[in-house]
């Protein structure tokens, strides 16, 4: 009681005038602080979290069964596009199975990505996003891949 006394004819003098206005400010500050956490709290309790989930996108393999050599670059293209390409040679001429398949290897190279052979003259091209596991990988490498032209 004397403390509220003193205060009071302090707050007369004008000498505690100020105090008591920062006083004041801080405790309205700390309510405006509380305010806005309860309220967004309190909205979110309103509405139901939204959360974005990532949709996989769907994959297309593109199938080419080159006739020219003109063709490649529409293959390595696919590739740059981020699009696996599984390449049929099997009645494709000798010589231009290996330029096609020396060129796709090249730009597959290039671009990161990865191959495998899936069967006799039957290639298997993805971009650097994708990978391939198989147990045919071991054994294609022991054959070599250009085993399937041999007769």
């Amino acid at each position: 009681m004397a403390v509220k006394l003193v205060d009071k004819v302090l707050c007369f003098m004008g000498f505690e005038e100020e105090a008591a206005e920062e006083e004041v400010k801080l405790n309205q500050e700390e309510e405006q602080e509380e305010q806005p956490w309860r309220r967004k709290r309190d909205k979110a309790r309103e509405k139901g979290a939204v959360v974005s989930l990532p949709t996989q996108r769907q994959v297309r393999v593109v199938v080419v069964e080159p006739k020219a050599f003109d063709e490649v670059k529409d293959i390595a293209d696919n590739i740059k596009n981020r699009r696996p390409v599984i390449v049929n040679l099997e009645q494709a001429t000798p010589e231009l199975a290996r330029r096609v398949i020396d060129f796709v290897i090249g730009a597959t190279y290039a671009l990161n990505g990865s191959q495998q052979k899936v069967g006799n003259g039957i290639f298997l091209f993805v971009p650097s996003n994708m990978d391939i596991t198989s147990e045919l990988k071991d054994q294609n490498r022991e054959k070599g891949m250009f085993s399937w032209m041999r007769t």
